[in-house]
């Protein structure tokens, strides 16, 4: 069975240890460091992973992240590439569950903060697998937006989303839909066909879970 978690963890480990940690993200304002902290926050520390979904804790998570993120720079990675087995998400049974969309968004939030970056041939059975989390993705993040949104992934399907109004169609691989339905629509090669306003509203919202 494929391991997807694996293979984008460890790509992305490679390529944040290659740029260093001071090379940008598609996170305002992040850095590579800062994202190293991020995820060793979510897989360790369970008493302050909690501030990554939610406002009230949100304090507390971060002065967590920002004092991980002060330690030695290779550590930080060499702990990205090494989860513990005790790790809710991280663990051999949650590991491909919670990290295989995971770790493919922050991989390509390293990759297409660079110049020249172009779109991975990903291979079918990953697309397959991101597929699946589309349609969890579409149902919270445009559950609010004030339209039908007909999101379609050529070979892959269609689903129907949003709070209803007028029609718009949102069409892309799926790995470019997981990454314009969590808030990455600048960087995601997609196709949004509809009312223009609309069409540019949804290209501009804040989306995420």
């Amino acid at each position: 069975m494929p391991r997807y978690a694996r293979t984008e963890r460890e790509a992305l480990a490679d390529l944040m240890l290659e740029l260093g940690p001071d090379a940008p993200t598609v996170n305002e304002g992040w850095t590579t460091r800062d994202l190293a902290a991020h995820l060793l926050v979510r897989e360790r520390r369970p008493d302050a992973a909690g501030g990554i979904l939610l406002p009230p804790l949100r304090g507390y998570g971060e002065s967590v992240r920002r004092r991980i993120a002060a330690g030695p720079y290779a550590d930080l990675i060499a702990r990205v590439r090494r989860p513990p087995v005790w790790s809710p998400v991280s663990n051999p049974l949650t590991d491909e569950i919670a990290n295989g969309m995971e770790f493919f968004i922050h991989h390509e939030d390293v990759r297409r903060a660079r110049p020249g970056w172009q779109p991975r041939d990903l291979p079918a059975g990953q697309q397959a697998v991101l597929w699946k989390r589309v349609a969890l993705l579409a149902r919270m993040a445009l559950r609010r937006f004030p339209a039908e949104v007909l999101v379609q992934a050529p070979g892959h399907g269609e689903l129907r989303a949003g709070g209803g109004g007028e029609r718009l169609r949102l069409v892309g691989a799926p790995g470019e839909l997981v990454l314009f339905l969590t808030g990455r629509q600048r960087v995601a090669r997609v196709q949004v066909d509809g009312p223009a306003e609309r069409a540019e509203r949804l290209r501009t919202a804040e989306l995420g879970l």
